[in-house]
């Protein structure tokens, strides 16, 4: 990669590992499931308008808005409200790595090199290390939801492999038409109409950046530039650079929250990041090679960013 598209590949890293301690502290003022639907609200309109929608048929949109927006970020959501520290966050995020490998293998039948066998048992090994950490001095139901969160993405990244949807943008827009109204009902349903009237009517200027951020900034900014640089390089050029996700959104947290993690969830983290780097970062891509090519740059984008 040439230096000015690496310059541009680290300032998306920046924008998606800084976007969860940005989630965190809009979450301040908004309820989760409304702050949400405002987000994504934001991303669909008024791109739908103009962006086409992406030739997978509705099933296949409404299927992946499902999993990879609505769950995903409605439990990651939750999870930040439920006291999820933000870095931690961005690190368990990326064990929907290893679920997607899995579920592949299962329901599309891509079954893994020994490369990614063993960079998955490496990954689960230090993310149960986390786990444990984490449990030790805080509740554990935060990253239990999490990992909902990164079995949702992972379940989203198998339905669009297997449509093999032709723009990754297209994707991200048309599919962000899901949650809204979804999230929306929920929280009217589990906060009242009350608290919602109240969010609405006296939203801060913390909320109102940190929903522009996330819809504008992570969503449709950050993944443009990366889905343009997929299409002009290799995945495997481009996306060891998401490893970098979880480092800036733990400095991030550290220097923002004064959330400092302990040493052995630094520990489990840096083993979960190798058997990630195992998992994805090889020369001889040999898992799907064939399928692989029959998709665009573009849908590579979806099973490779760590949020939108």
């Amino acid at each position: 990669m040439s230096l000015k598209h690496s310059l541009l590949a680290l300032l998306v890293m920046l924008v998606w590992g800084a976007n969860f301690v940005v989630i965190d502290e809009g979450l301040a003022d908004v309820p989760p499931l409304l702050f949400l639907a405002m987000r994504f609200t934001l991303v669909a309109l008024p791109l739908v308008f103009f962006v086409p929608m992406p030739r997978a048929g509705w099933r296949n949109v409404v299927a992946v808005g499902s999993f990879m927006s609505l769950g995903q970020f409605s439990l990651l959501y939750i999870a930040l409200h439920l006291g999820m520290p933000a870095g931690l966050a961005s690190l368990v995020l990326q064990a929907q790595v290893i679920f997607t490998i899995v579920i592949a293998a299962f329901v599309i039948k891509e079954h893994p090199s020994r490369r990614q066998v063993v960079g998955a048992t490496i990954g689960t090994a230090g993310l149960a290390l986390v786990v444990i950490a984490h449990g030790v001095s805080a509740p554990v139901v935060p990253v239990l939801v999490m990992l909902g969160a990164a079995m949702s993405w992972a379940i989203g990244n198998v339905i669009a492999r297997r449509a093999g949807v032709a723009s990754g943008l297209s994707l991200v827009v048309w599919s962000a038409l899901v949650v809204p109204l979804p999230a929306l009902g929920l929280s009217l349903l589990v906060d009242g109409t009350d608290e919602v009237g109240r969010a609405l009517t006296h939203l801060s200027g913390t909320a109102i950046a940190s929903t522009a951020y996330t819809a504008i900034g992570s969503s449709l900014l950050g993944y443009g530039i990366f889905n343009s640089l997929l299409a002009r390089y290799t995945a495997s050029a481009v996306v060891p650079f998401v490893l970098l996700v979880p480092i800036v959104g733990i400095a991030t947290a550290w220097v923002v929250q004064d959330e400092v993690p302990s040493g052995l969830e630094l520990v489990g983290g840096a083993i979960m990041l190798a058997g990630v780097a195992a998992a994805t970062v090889s020369r001889r891509r040999r898992v799907g090679a064939t399928r692989e090519e029959q998709i665009s740059p573009s849908s590579k984008a979806e099973l490779a960013s760590p949020t939108r």
